[in-house]
């Protein structure tokens, strides 16, 4: 191994180091979802599952607040469901007659 500091990875999609999140909220994030448009946490291919509880760790002790004052609320599925033919090229009727 090289002689470099290893980098303590948070969100392994993005390559978001705990450095990256401490400065992001040097430079003034106070919530999760500003921790996810400036580093793009949790927008990964795991939706966030592994790295958002430990950034609002770091977020709530850097803040001086518990953790559940900066977790996200709960996903809000949609109203209806919309079905998959609104989706599909020509509003899911068939083109072939």
């Amino acid at each position: 191994m090289g002689g470099g500091v290893a980098k303590k990875i948070v969100c392994r999609c993005e390559d978001v180091t705990i450095d990256d999140i401490l400065e992001a909220i040097e430079r003034g994030a106070r919530d999760l979802e500003t921790l996810k448009r400036m580093l793009r946490i949790g927008m990964g291919p795991c939706q966030g599952s592994h790295c958002i509880p430990i950034a609002a760790s770091i977020l709530a002790r850097k803040l001086g607040v518990p953790v559940e004052e900066v977790l996200p609320p709960g996903y809000r599925p949609p109203l209806t469901p919309t079905p998959i033919k609104y989706f599909l090229k020509g509003g899911g009727e068939s083109d072939q007659g």
